[in-house]
């Protein structure tokens, strides 16, 4: 009885290292999105900056989840978090990438002269830290039918994305001398197109930790 209190003990540590980690990648996404609508490069610059502090939490995370594995014996529900919870840091630590590569973008376009705002990409940033939020308040609750629902939100993601692309590619065939600028715009909306994309991962973790049924590339609306 002693051993399993400790072990439930050792899940709950499990349980708030995630959330620290998703709570930096989130603030990673905001500042991001924030630094590119706004051409904040020190706040762009923060970004980057930060990113090492996920990346160690990754690393964290996964020799705390080793040690469970060697040393414990957990039970199948018990199992299903600890995988579920390698399979979050994996997608949290490319959610910390992904706002990194849109901090450089920014960086990049301020060196540049301003391009006509894009209302799309200000609709999908909203979009897609709507996701994120959504994933991790699903993770901290282990609500499956909330995942579920995130699922859904990944197809507007995409026709955002795909906006983008259409946009910024007649911007270009309009004035060819801002093609440089609208090829980084583009992969700008790439980028957090992918946070969407990974934010539909971590839903599928959920719901692999909450009913132990895997819905990789199948958690679709």
């Amino acid at each position: 009885m002693q051993q399993r209190s400790h072990f439930t003990h050792k899940l709950g540590e499990l349980r708030m290292q995630l959330i620290r980690m998703a709570a930096l990648a989130e603030q990673a996404v905001h500042n991001a999105c924030r630094s590119y609508l706004e051409h904040d490069t020190d706040l762009a610059e923060s970004v980057v900056m930060n990113d090492m502090a996920i990346n160690d939490m990754e690393d964290a995370i996964d020799a705390f989840n080793l040690e469970l594995l060697a040393l414990d014996q957990p039970m199948a529900s018990d199992l299903r978090l600890i995988i579920g919870s390698m399979r979050v840091t994996m997608n949290l630590e490319r959610v910390g990438d992904e706002a990194v590569n849109l901090a450089h973008r920014t960086l990049f376009l301020s060196t540049r002269q301003a391009l006509p705002a894009n209302p799309r990409m200000a609709q999908l940033c909203a979009h897609v830290q709507d996701m994120l939020t959504k994933a991790v308040r699903a993770l901290v609750d282990e609500d499956s039918v909330l995942a579920g629902d995130i699922c859904a939100m990944d197809h507007r993601a995409d026709e955002l994305s795909l906006k983008v692309l259409k946009e910024a590619i007649n911007n270009m065939v309009d004035e060819t001398r801002i093609v440089e600028r609208g090829v980084h715009v583009i992969m700008a909306s790439r980028h957090l197109e992918r946070i969407g994309d990974l934010a539909t991962n971590i839903a599928e973790a959920v719901i692999f930790i909450k009913e132990g049924q895997n819905v990789k590339h199948r958690c679709k609306g």
